[in-house]
């Protein structure tokens, strides 16, 4: 049975991680025109429309999966945006700056989360649903931040290490791709990402938002 309760915690997490994972996707597409690919924009992924970003599996079952069963972090994903790599102007540099995209913009919608939170608290503005989108959008923003870090593809970590690799080592780390994923989720559901790898980067970009936002703080 389905209650009001329930009804209102799915959209605390439903809206901000619709948001992040919509905005991240259109970042890459984004970065892509300007570098040169337009591949993604002629296919309508350079898009605020959620409908054009949701996987099944990775934007609903996964992240639903680990909200139910008390997960301390929040993941998931969407349909990839299609990148023509070769059509960039530095493919190498240029590719680097594509993956970085994504991510870039989920620490931007965090921060954007976190003032609003500031800014309810400083203005004395107590109100439960509010609040508790703010704080779930930072955690969505800051999960998928540094979850699609991890350096194996096809995660966008793994694409920023290929593009930092030498060509052979870069090569031989995009032959991992078809299975990278299978290997990402195994990681995330024993707990080694969780422990060893985001926990450790979330508390470093909690701090990094909090000396961003620490003169409004100071301020409100």
């Amino acid at each position: 049975m389905i209650t009001d309760y329930s009804i209102q915690a799915v959209a605390i997490n439903a809206i901000p991680l619709i948001f992040a994972i919509t905005v991240h996707e259109a970042a890459h597409g984004y970065a892509a025109r300007k570098l040169g690919d337009n591949t993604a924009y002629l296919l309508g992924r350079v898009s605020l429309n959620p409908a054009k970003h949701i996987d099944p599996v990775g934007t609903i079952l996964i992240p639903l999966t680990l909200l139910l069963t008390g997960s301390p972090f929040l993941v998931g994903y969407a349909k990839p945006v299609p990148v023509r790599f070769d059509k960039l102007k530095n493919p190498r540099i240029d590719s680097i700056w594509v993956a970085l995209a994504g991510p870039g913009s989920n620490f931007i919608q965090a921060l954007i989360w976190a003032i609003l939170l500031i800014t309810l608290f400083g203005l004395g503005v107590n109100e439960p649903f509010l609040v508790s989108m703010s704080q779930a959008g930072i955690s969505w923003n800051l999960g998928l931040l540094v979850f699609n870090l991890f350096p194996l593809p096809p995660l966008d970590g793994g694409r920023i290490l290929a593009g930092l690799l030498p060509a052979r080592q870069s090569i031989a780390l995009g032959k991992i791709e078809p299975w990278g994923f299978f290997v990402v989720l195994a990681l995330v559901f024993t707990g080694v990402i969780g422990n060893f790898w985001m926990e450790p980067l979330i508390g470093f970009f909690k701090g990094a938002i909090y000396l961003i936002t620490l003169p409004l703080q100071m301020l409100l």
